[in-house]
């Protein structure tokens, strides 16, 4: 079954992409490839119940079990040594992005405060766009009494978008607020 986006993203995106950018075939249109979030915890080398929690919060957001991320280098002034664990991610594809980018775009970010809409600058050239929150009480899925410590992380939005109007253009389409 196709989630709520993904026929939104059928029906009405490819549509009005090929008509504003004139693209030869329907497989042209740029389309989400896939979305990755990513929870850096630096104090998890001092205290690894951190990184758990961190991880099973990312499970129940993502609904997606996450991967444990480790240092690739040593880093002395950090108290990082090569291969230690110092953050969790998980990457969505297919329906499951589709639910969590409907879920962050409808749900989770007007929950955040003073929230006017996303910058229009965090595309990186090549029609990828990063967001940073900085608490995961936002997510309806978190429950705030057995919170212990706030934890920020990183959503990237990975398109097959050429260039940053393009992928700006997609992300408007599909309900992202991404401020004029």
């Amino acid at each position: 079954m196709n989630s709520r986006l993904h026929e939104k993203y059928n029906k009405d995106v490819i549509p009005a992409l090929q008509k504003r950018f004139s693209y030869a075939s329907v497989m042209a249109v740029p389309r989400v490839k896939k979305v990755t979030v990513n929870i850096g915890l630096g104090e998890a080398s001092q205290n690894v119940k951190l990184l758990d929690t961190a991880a099973q919060e990312l499970g129940q957001i993502a609904g997606q079990k996450p991967v444990i991320t480790r240092a690739k280098k040593s880093i002395a002034n950090f108290k990082i040594r090569k291969g230690m664990p110092i953050g969790c991610m998980v990457t969505l594809r297919g329906e499951r992005m589709y639910e969590f980018l409907d879920r962050l775009s409808s749900v989770v970010l007007p929950r955040l405060r003073d929230f006017k809409g996303l910058p229009p600058n965090s595309f990186d050239g090549r029609g990828n766009y990063t967001l940073g929150l900085k608490d995961q009480l936002v997510f309806p899925e978190i429950d705030y009494t057995r919170v212990d410590k706030i934890k920020g992380m990183n959503v990237t939005i990975t398109t097959s978008a050429r260039t940053d109007e393009e992928g700006r253009e997609l992300l408007k389409l599909l309900g992202v607020p991404i401020r004029a």
